[in-house]
């Protein structure tokens, strides 16, 4: 797949690299302050293809459940159509459920309770943390990443839309249902709003994104020292 807007994809090694950062594993960083949206972002980026602003809008009502298949109703991002992506077993794996049950203890009704808008938006927020800004350093950098590789292209938090894109372009020609990575992409055909596939559908063209680290935990993530 190409690049958009001058920036690729993540290789494997540094989806590895990512997934397997100091947010997935035991130790915090000096000085660290976590939030729950550092944990369930990149996540949700790689295995929804949703863009920041569409998961910072994300609330408990756009978790659904159609045809016995648990989905999220992304609606919030301007260009891009409003679709219904299947819920990819590693999250629930990740403890993606018991998250939904804090939320709601806490009375909040937006997912990524704790990520503040600036200006109206979340992706600025989610940009400074994630590819740093000036001297600070990002999570990108923290993971020994660079912003812009030897071809000048560029990775940050998009890049895993691109991933997302990739592996279900695969799925998607694989079961002869092309148009279904359209619809899970918010994209329109020939100018053409796409018809939502079946849920089944969907989920036979999500569920073989590949799963990068099966420790990945929101337990553990809260238990780091």
């Amino acid at each position: 797949m190409k690049s958009q807007f001058g920036r690729r994809a993540f290789t494997h090694m540094e989806l590895y690299s990512l997934f397997n950062g100091y947010i997935y594993g035991d130790e915090k960083l000096k000085r660290e302050q976590p939030k729950h949206w550092h944990f369930w972002l990149p996540l949700l980026a790689y295995y929804t293809g949703a863009y920041s602003d569409e998961l910072g809008n994300l609330t408990l009502s756009d978790i659904e459940k159609m045809d016995s298949i648990h989905t999220f109703r992304f609606t919030t991002h301007g260009k891009i159509q409003p679709r219904l992506v299947p819920i990819h077993p590693a999250l629930w794996h990740a403890g993606l459920e018991t998250y939904i049950q804090h939320v709601k203890q806490l009375g909040h009704d937006r997912l990524l309770y704790d990520l503040p808008s600036k200006s109206g938006r979340y992706s600025e927020k989610v940009r400074i943390w994630f590819s740093g800004e000036g001297k600070r350093l990002g999570y990108l950098q923290r993971c020994g990443l660079p912003n812009i590789d030897q071809q000048g292209l560029k990775t940050a938090i998009s890049s895993l839309r691109l991933n997302f894109e990739q592996q279900i372009y695969i799925s998607a020609i694989q079961s002869g249902q092309r148009s279904a990575m359209s619809y899970l992409l918010g994209l329109k055909e020939e100018g053409q709003v796409v018809e939502k596939p079946t849920s089944d559908t969907l989920q036979k063209v999500v569920k073989p994104v590949r799963v990068i680290n099966t420790k990945i935990s929101w337990q553990r993530y809260l238990e780091r020292h």
